[in-house]
């Protein structure tokens, strides 16, 4: 089983920068490939990025490719993700989230979620 906390939201100007860190339990973290999706008011959750469980392949996003990067840190069991370029609409609750699966893009395909962190973007 893997348990994730999510941290590093906040409220950021249009154009700024926020990291957010995702920290798992859990010995079998490196064998999950960890995503991170975003949930705004009234709207479905959605994709925004995936690293596979080797780190060595990432998957965005069109809205984010090019502003955002997913990265892990096995050793310290994290994951995180750097968001530049800040826009309004990406004002939502960021989750990580863990998986078994090779689909990266759809929620139905993880296994474990964080309880999800709030980022707001002002114009």
């Amino acid at each position: 089983q893997v348990q994730l906390v999510e941290s590093g939201g906040g409220l950021v100007q249009a154009g700024g920068s926020l990291r957010l860190s995702c920290a798992a339990s859990g010995r079998t973290f490196s064998r999950y490939g960890m995503g991170w999706f975003r949930q705004a008011p009234g709207k479905e959750r959605e994709f925004v990025a995936a690293i596979t469980s080797s780190g060595l392949t990432t998957y965005y996003s069109d809205s984010v490719k090019g502003r955002f990067t997913i990265s892990r840190d096995n050793a310290k069991t994290m994951v995180y993700l750097q968001m530049n370029r800040l826009k309004p609409e990406d004002t939502a609750i960021y989750s990580c989230a863990a998986t078994s699966s090779w689909v990266f893009r759809a929620p139905d395909e993880y296994d474990y979620w964080g309880q999800g962190t709030q980022v707001t973007v002002s114009s």
